[in-house]
């Protein structure tokens, strides 16, 4: 006769990144298939919730407006919306008056802090190590590790769960040729997530060059322009696309990230979604205009009294090696595509603004990977309701945030859309449809079959998968 378990949770979330905090915001309160409220419960390994501390830069904004936080798009009369954290502080009239549609990143780090203090079920310090399927109670194993304020183990636990979510977002990506500089302390060679816990050192070095050419790139070039005096610049951008090339936010542009352009790209076969992607770099890897306008004004003004700015800016460019020069300087080799020319240069420090890439899932569901149905390529196949595709012998359900870029397309990271995604997979959890999902989000139709309705059918029907006696 096996143990009796713990009573297990209905849905248990790993990671508390934005995703899966509008998640837990969601789901607070909300009744179960029987009696009680959804059972929820997420764990990170972080001491608290930061988001993106090394680029919140004085005076960045985000790049979606504020009505894009962790609940108002699913459910605008929510407690846990932007809106009440500016009235629970006491700022509302004074945001009013601000007329901003756009908010700096830190005051969207602080509400989302805001949110993370009050919400109950989320367990930060707690590292998740391993996940199974037990098949005898039909229910996943989650095992985590406590870790005390050094990040120390402190105590082993367990807990049990009928669903997951997947949370765990992604990771400073630095490309091979610079990985030993990074890893090698005496010249400063830092990703732009660190950026402003290595600025000081930064900012003081004699020639500084930026690699990448996003808004994280764009943010630290300007920060750093404003930063040194007129005709002592001595800095250098380097970008591999062909331009320093503005985002996409036209009206009909952005209509990429509405839950319709969604659905369209999971209809679509593998090739065609994965030919898409990286074609359409520009929606989401490109350069606010504003912040263009900005560098172009300080680069500008530092021209009126003659003479140009000693600042290098060139796109078109990648690094093919890299390497040290004693023990104060790099060197990197560069290579130009259209010119077919190579170069050399000899800087001082090193901030890489080269993305993120998902975190890879194969460590966290080793105990798993015999469930889980792939594509073509080796990637977890995942349905239109964020749902990998599991063996049929497994029950529950692992739903997956900002890791089905492949099957979702370019929203999949969006803010914008975090909301009806996590409402969407708790309409799915309870069958409930507690928030009800819009029938059309777009003007834009995608696809010529226009005698299909603006939101599809789930290809299965909605049953509950909380089921509570």
């Amino acid at each position: 006769m096996t143990a009796p378990l713990d009573a297990p949770h209905d849905l248990v979330g790993i990671g508390i990144g934005p995703f899966n905090l509008s998640l837990a915001a969601l789901a607070h309160g909300l009744p179960a298939q029987g009696a009680g409220e959804l059972d929820t419960a997420f764990y990170d390994e972080r001491r608290t919730f930061r988001w993106h501390p090394g680029l919140l830069i004085e005076g960045t904004t985000l790049q979606v407006p504020f009505l894009a936080d962790l609940v108002t798009l699913a459910d605008p009369a929510s407690p846990w919306s932007f809106l009440n954290y500016l009235k629970d502080k006491e700022r509302l009239y004074p945001f009013y008056f601000a007329q901003q549609f756009h908010i700096q990143r830190a005051e969207y780090d602080a509400y989302c802090r805001w949110v993370a203090d009050r919400l109950p079920g989320l367990h930060f310090g707690h590292q998740v190590d391993a996940v199974r399927w037990n098949h005898e109670h039909d229910l996943f194993e989650v095992d985590f590790t406590q870790l005390d304020p050094g990040g120390e183990a402190e105590a082993l636990g367990r807990t049990h769960t009928r669903h997951l979510v997947l949370g765990i977002g992604t990771a400073p990506y630095v490309p091979e040729p610079l990985r030993p500089l990074v890893e090698a302390p005496t010249v400063p060679v830092i990703h732009s997530a660190d950026y402003l816990d290595h600025r000081a050192r930064i900012v003081g070095a004699d020639h500084v060059t930026v690699i990448g050419s996003g808004q994280s790139g764009a943010e630290i070039f300007l920060d750093l322009l404003r930063a040194r005096p007129a005709g002592r610049e001595r800095l250098t951008w380097l970008a591999r696309t062909p331009s320093f090339a503005p985002m996409e936010y036209s009206k009909l542009g952005l209509e990429h990230f509405t839950p319709d352009y969604t659905r369209y790209f999971h209809s679509l076969p593998e090739a065609v979604r994965d030919r898409l992607i990286p074609a359409q770099w520009q929606l989401h890897k490109g350069i606010d205009a504003d912040t263009i306008a900005a560098i172009h004004h300080e680069l500008y003004a530092r021209t009126l009294h003659g003479g140009w700015p000693d600042a290098v800016l060139t796109p078109g460019v990648t690094v093919r090696t890299a390497g040290r020069v004693a023990t104060t300087k790099v060197e990197l080799h560069l290579e130009h595509a259209e010119q077919s020319a190579r170069s050399r240069l000899t800087t001082d420090a090193v901030v890489l603004a080269t993305g993120y890439r998902e975190r890879p899932l194969t460590q966290l569901l080793a105990g798993l990977d015999p469930y889980v149905r792939r594509d073509s390529s080796g990637r977890p196949r995942i349905d239109e309701r964020h749902r990998m595709v599991l063996d049929p012998s497994v029950s529950g359900s692992i739903f997956v945030q900002n890791g089905e870029r492949h099957t979702h397309g370019v929203g999949a990271p969006d803010l914008g859309l975090a909301a009806w995604r996590s409402a969407a997979i708790l309409n799915t959890l309870t069958a409930k449809n507690p928030y009800p999902e819009p029938t059309r989000t777009s003007f834009t139709t995608f696809g010529l079959d226009h005698r299909q309705p603006a939101r599809p059918r789930p290809t299965v029907e909605l049953r509950p998968l909380v089921d509570h006696p």
